[in-house]
């Protein structure tokens, strides 16, 4: 045959010349670490993954022409103990932010623009307006007082009018509850040396607050550095530093978006990148010890691993560019599949050194029986990796081109290079044999036609499993739940308000979305929609005579003629010891109103006679809150008629592009965590806007894209195995049979995905491929071998070197599955069942086929 003559050529000749070769490979390495120390490069854009003409690619890049402050964004969530805190928090970091020009493209707070605080009543219910401007009115008296003197003096003031009243009969303390409640956390927090703001809107207000009133937005549009492996870690640092400056008490600050969420996924493959490098690397050390049983063996297959790994690296940097996400994992590959051809070759070195003897001879018969496998192998596993090429899913096809290549380079090294340096260090002869001779009983139980029928029956088995089968296409899913932007994110996404699982259309104009905004809002899927004609409200002059009302009664209230200056501390002590005084007189009973005022007036005491740092928090506490109330008060009241042309171009850009496009906005119903849920919002909104974009669309397409890629290279490397095959082996039978365990090692390991997990998913996908590669090569060592007249297959050392093959690939890809990140764990779990699987199927079904079909 040609290919052992092939390998035997290759190994004798680097074997007569060592260091010629080993000097070519000096100068091979040298020129590989030039090339990639001066190209070496990342591109870490997610986009980049998938082509730009791609229908839901273009229909993406569409709206981020019509809208491109909607993307790249890095959302700022900012919680507060109450509404003010978070509005002051928010403004503050949006201030500090703005500062750094060279960080940020653009800052946003869409919940702050002066047209929502001015017109904010007009978008609540007729009803609840009714009820928000009776209670504002009824809180005059205490407005008008702290409106002319905006200090604790001023609110012991109105409180003491009150307490006057009531010591008259004119009220009652029960009056007095609503302040009372919230007022005394705030005192007995600041004498315990604390400060706990109260909420002074819902105050005057006497609507309660949910969380997304104590919730603020601030929306930034950072500088990526896409050749980082965190493109947008120095934007998200500079916004933690800014916010840990600001030091407000209550408040809390968190990111998520894309950028963070791709930031943190990168930062926590790479934190584990390092430990299970090392792990793996001492597994791979070990076992080639069991494997080889000399370091005179194993340091020049390490080498040979090691040169191979560079000079692919180097092809990679030369000629498909900066690396992906993706692509970088080629090392990965080439360690767990090039280790595997030393593997052979050194393996089959011990077993001629046992039956030839000398050193020379023995390489150059171990090329000839080595070679064979190794050649047919790599050319079918770089063939798999190169079917990848032609897909749509970039980032795949240019890991399957340097995988490829780096298959043949590690096949030729091995023929090359290894032997090179087995030649001058030496290895000891081997006393006795490699194999197994335990093994041939095992192989002897392996002829009989049961086991074919067993295997059979087991395919079937494993077949039936198929229609269950998940695939978990959510990339959210792959990530870590603990880390702060998916669990920001996932927080925002169980809120009617805040989902991010929004759908957008864009309509040639505002008319034209109108009709397409109406068949979408009828949809039993969608839970609302919105255009620009949205933040016109309805029923507005009910609801200005109702705003008019209020301000006729409070606008001379909230803008007195005089406001009178601070008072100085004893002012301030005197004062609230005088309303320590008057509550006590007025807690009378056992009312929660009394036991408030009792508890007030006791923490008022502690205040006035203490240190003027308790005063100082209770200011802090109180006043702030309190000057930004009043004035959110008066501007609310001054709300006018909103009309379409009237609305601000800071929101009207938001949603009417310059060309005069019309934005679109549908949100989901259904606002579960749920796979089904987001695929019948996307397919109900797309049956009505084809055009539509968004998570719930992209996040399916893009997964549909990736799992049409694998299925067109796996038809592709599926065929050229076989070609490959057929023109090698020049026999059909054994071609098949070849294939057989490959066919029965994916059932298996599918239906074992079906019924205990884990789903497939966007990252252990690629197990599947690599789970080809794998089984090829040691099916085609086991048939080659057969071929080549062996008839006793498990004793001889062959098994030994694929035995000890798989366990090496398996350290080397098992260790992913002790990775913190979700779907590099799932990879390593995939991979590590692949494996099992694969090395039972050559072990056991192939000789049991290769004995009963191949006689």
């Amino acid at each position: 045959m040609l290919l052992p003559r092939i390998g035997a050529a290759l190994a004798g000749a680097a074997a007569r010349r060592p260091w010629r070769v080993v000097v070519l490979a000096l100068a091979l390495a040298l020129l590989s670490a030039l090339a990639v120390g001066s190209r070496f490069s990342m591109n870490t854009d997610t986009d980049a993954l998938f082509p730009a003409d791609l229908p839901w690619r273009l229909t993406e890049e569409r709206i981020a022409e019509a809208f491109p402050q909607r993307e790249r964004i890095i959302a700022v969530v900012v919680d507060g103990e109450t509404g003010d805190a978070a509005d002051r928090a928010a403004a503050a970091l949006t201030e500090a932010l703005a500062r750094r020009e060279d960080l940020f493209l653009a800052i946003e707070r869409p919940d702050a623009l002066p047209f929502f605080r001015r017109n904010g009543l007009l978008f609540l219910e007729t009803e609840e307006v009714r009820q928000t401007t009776e209670r504002i009115i009824a809180a005059q008296p205490l407005l008008g007082t702290l409106a002319a003197d905006p200090s604790l003096r001023g609110l012991a003031t109105a409180l003491g009018l009150i307490l006057q009243g009531i010591e008259r009969g004119e009220a009652k303390l029960s009056d007095l509850a609503a302040p009372l409640s919230a007022l005394t956390p705030a005192a007995e927090a600041a004498a315990s040396g604390r400060t706990a703001p109260p909420d002074w809107s819902a105050l005057f207000t006497g609507r309660t607050p949910d969380p997304q009133a104590l919730r603020r937005f601030v929306l930034v549009r950072p500088r990526l550095d896409f050749s980082a492996l965190s493109p947008g870690a120095t934007a998200a640092d500079a916004i933690r530093e800014a916010a840990s400056r600001l030091g407000i008490p209550g408040t809390r600050f968190r990111m998520t978006g894309e950028i963070p969420m791709a930031d943190e996924e990168f930062a926590s493959v790479a934190e584990g990148a390092v430990r299970n490098t090392l792990l793996s690397l001492a597994l791979v050390a070990l076992l080639l010890w069991l494997a080889l049983r000399s370091w005179r063996l194993i340091l020049p297959v390490l080498a040979t691993l090691l040169l191979g790994l560079l000079a692919t690296a180097a092809f990679g940097a030369l000629a498909i560019g900066p690396f992906n996400p993706l692509s970088i994992a080629f090392a990965v590959l080439f360690i767990g599949l090039g280790v595997d051809f030393g593997i052979q070759y050194a393996v089959r070195l011990r077993e001629q050194r046992h039956e030839a003897g000398g050193l020379a001879p023995a390489l150059t018969a171990a090329g000839a029986t080595a070679g064979p496998g190794i050649l047919l192998a790599a050319l079918a596993i770089a063939g798999g990796f190169l079917a990848f090429l032609p897909t749509d899913y970039r980032g795949v096809s240019e890991l399957g081109a340097i995988a490829g290549v780096g298959m043949l380079v590690a096949a030729f090294l091995s023929l090359t290079l290894l032997p090179a340096l087995l030649r001058l260090l030496a290895p000891p002869g081997e006393p006795g044999e490699i194999g197994w001779a335990a093994l041939a009983p095992l192989e002897r139980a392996l002829a009989h036609r049961r086991v074919v029928a067993l295997l059979a029956a087991l395919a079937l088995a494993a077949a039936a499993t198929l229609p269950v089968l998940s695939f978990d296409f959510n990339p959210l899913n792959l990530r870590d739940p603990q880390s702060e932007a998916v669990a920001t994110f996932r927080d925002l996404m169980h809120s009617a308000e805040t989902t991010p699982n929004t759908l957008n259309v864009l309509a040639p104009s505002l008319e034209a979305a109108r009709p397409i905004a109406a068949r979408l809002e009828a949809l039993p899927e969608v839970a609302r929609v919105m255009t620009l004609a949205s933040f016109v409200p309805e029923d507005q002059p009910a609801k200005l005579a109702l705003i008019q009302d209020a301000a006729d009664l409070l606008g001379p209230t909230l803008a007195p003629p005089e406001v009178q200056p601070l008072p100085d501390d004893a002012a301030t002590a005197a004062a609230l010891r005088g309303l320590a005084t008057g509550l006590a007189k007025a807690a009378q009973g056992n009312g929660p109103a009394a036991a408030d005022a009792r508890l007030f007036a006791t923490a008022l005491d502690r205040l006035a006679a203490g240190p003027p740092e308790g005063r100082a928090r209770l200011a802090t506490a109180l006043l702030p809150g309190l000057t930004a109330t009043l004035a959110q008060l008066a501007e609310v009241l001054q709300a006018g008629p909103v009309t379409l042309e009237g609305i601000p171009p800071e929101l009207r850009r938001g949603w009417v592009a310059a060309d005069g496009q019309a934005r679109i906005e549908a949100w989901p119903r259904d606002l579960s965590d749920d796979n089904a849920a987001l695929r019948r919002f996307a397919a109900a909104v797309e049956a009505v806007a084809p055009g539509a974009s968004g998570m719930a669309i992209s996040i399916q397409a893009s997964s549909a894209t990736i799992r049409e890629a694998f299925l067109q290279a796996g038809a592709i490397g599926l065929a050229w195995t076989c070609l490959l095959l057929l023109v090698i082996l020049r026999s059909l039978r054994l071609a098949l049979l070849a294939l057989a365990p490959l066919v029965l090692a994916g059932l298996v390991t599918l239906a074992i995905c079906a019924v205990f997990g884990p789903a497939l998913n966007l990252a252990n996908i690629i197990a599947l491929p690599l789970l080809f590669g794998i089984g090829v090569a040691f099916d085609i060592y086991y048939v080659v071998a057969w071929q080549a007249g062996e008839r006793t297959l498990l004793p001889t050392a062959l098994t030994r070197a694929v035995l000890f093959s798989a366990l090496t690939t398996g350290a080397a890809f098992g260790t992913l599955a002790l990775s913190s990140h979700p779907g590099t764990a799932s990879m390593g779990v995939l991979l590590a069942i692949s494996l099992i699987t694969v090395l039972a199927t050559v072990l056991l079904a192939l000789p049991a086929l290769l004995h009963n079909f191949a006689k």
